[in-house]
């Protein structure tokens, strides 16, 4: 398995961005994927997930700037980031599990992309 985010950049604070995860040797639209990030001097948190049935979760501080979707097609994943924030700086990586529904959902991981936002 083996998962690949692009998209990172740098970006003034209001800006948007839209992360992508190629994802090959398993099938995201049958697996729970994720997105986390870990910001400079703190913990990995986990920011969005969406499940097999394609129903999906943000966290309360992106909800609403930040969509998760995938391409089943394309067997990818995204992350559209909207009217970002200082606090959104940060490595994204992208994630999978091994079930439809989220459980263990960073199983598989990326390398990570960064993303910093300036104002």
């Amino acid at each position: 398995v083996q998962l690949v985010e692009s998209g990172g950049g740098s970006v003034q604070a209001g800006g948007s961005l839209r992360l992508s995860c190629q994802v090959s040797g398993y099938t995201v639209k049958d697996h729970c994927m994720a997105w986390f990030r870990q910001a400079p001097g703190k913990e990995r948190e986990k920011i969005a997930n969406i499940n097999s049935a394609a129903t999906t979760w943000h966290t309360n501080s992106v909800k609403g700037r930040f969509i998760i979707s995938r391409d089943n097609g394309a067997n990818t994943l995204y992350l559209q980031m909207n009217n970002l924030q200082l606090e959104d700086t940060g490595t994204y990586f992208c994630a999978g599990g091994p079930w439809g529904y989220c459980k263990d959902d960073d199983s598989y991981r990326g390398q990570g992309t960064q993303v910093t936002v300036s104002s």
